[in-house]
C-alpha cells in the first residue's frame, strides 16, 4: 500500500513542499521549493502536472503505524499535525541522503570534465608542436 503527504511550510524567503513518499514500508522524500504562499488550487495543478517529474530520494525505513478508527482521535491527532509545523525527522534524512547522493555525483562529473579538458589541451599542445616541427 502506497501513502503519500505533502506538507508545506515557510521557511526563510520561500514556501517550501515536502512530498513524502511511502512505500513497501519505506519512506522517500522530495522537497519543492513554490517561492510566493501557494494557493491550494496551485499546489492541486502542480501536483496534477509535475508528480512524475518529481525526484524522491533514496529510500529510509520506516516502522508503519496503524491507522486511528475513532474520529475523536482523528480529530486529536489532525489538531497535533497542525500545531507542529515542519518535517519528520525521516524525510529529513531521505533528503539529506538525496543532498549527499547528488554531491558525489556532481563531483565525479567534475573529475570526468576535467580529464577531458586536460586531455583535450594536452592533444592539442602536443598538435601544435607536430605542426611546427614541420616547418608551418
Amino acid at each position: 500500500m502506497d501513502t503519500g503527504r505533502l506538507t508545506v511550510f515557510f521557511e526563510g524567503p520561500f514556501w517550501v513542499g515536502v512530498f513524502e513518499r511511502i512505500s513497501d514500508g519505506k519512506l522517500s522524500a522530495c522537497k519543492v521549493i513554490f517561492g510566493a504562499e501557494p494557493r491550494d488550487c496551485e499546489v492541486w495543478d502542480f501536483i496534477l502536472k509535475h508528480y512524475d517529474g518529481l525526484r524522491f530520494s533514496p529510500a529510509v525505513a520506516v516502522e508503519g503505524r496503524q491507522a486511528a478508527d475513532h474520529p475523536r482521535r482523528r480529530q486529536r491527532s489532525a489538531r497535533e499535525q497542525l500545531r507542529t509545523p515542519g518535517i519528520g525527522t525521516k524525510s529529513q534524512q531521505a533528503l539529506q541522503m538525496q543532498r549527499e547522493e547528488r554531491k558525489t555525483q556532481r563531483r565525479q562529473s567534475g573529475r570526468e570534465r576535467q580529464k577531458i579538458e586536460k586531455q583535450r589541451k594536452f592533444d592539442q599542445k602536443r598538435q601544435k608542436r607536430k605542426e611546427k616541427h614541420r616547418g608551418r
